[in-house]
């Protein structure tokens, strides 16, 4: 039996091939899966499907142009609204709370009422827009 005496002057890169299109593949795959940003334009809104919330037991926080804060139009703090939504969801837990803001309302103050909302337990929260322009 003769030695093959042959030297191998190719290399065989097809399993490094594979590898790297394994790799490119898991990195597109986690790149587009990362993307959360969404384009947004707000806040008017097109006619609801849900039923209208009725009755006395629903709340309304309103926000206007300068950051005054109103629950069932009574004047509040952010820290009194919260005391009171604490107060109001140990009563009627499952009463929903409508959130309205002026279009120039600053954006923040929005989400502090919302987050006052949350941490006092409630879970039916609503945000009140304008019927689009027809």
């Amino acid at each position: 039996m003769q030695a093959d005496n042959k030297s191998y002057d190719d290399i065989n890169v097809t399993p490094m091939v594979d590898l790297y299109l394994v790799l490119l593949l898991i990195f597109i795959i986690m790149t587009t899966a990362g993307v959360q940003g969404v384009k947004v334009n707000l806040p008017r809104g097109g006619p609801s499907t849900s039923k209208p919330i009725e009755g006395p037991k629903m709340q309304a926080v309103t926000v206007d142009d300068q950051g005054n804060i109103k629950l069932n139009a009574k004047t509040v703090t952010l820290d009194e609204l919260a005391t009171m939504l604490e107060a109001l969801h140990g009563t009627t837990p499952d009463s929903p709370v409508v959130v309205r803001g002026s279009t120039g309302t600053p954006y923040q103050t929005i989400m502090d009422v919302l987050t006052a909302i949350g941490r006092a337990g409630f879970t039916n929260i609503g945000l009140a827009t304008q019927a689009p322009k027809k």
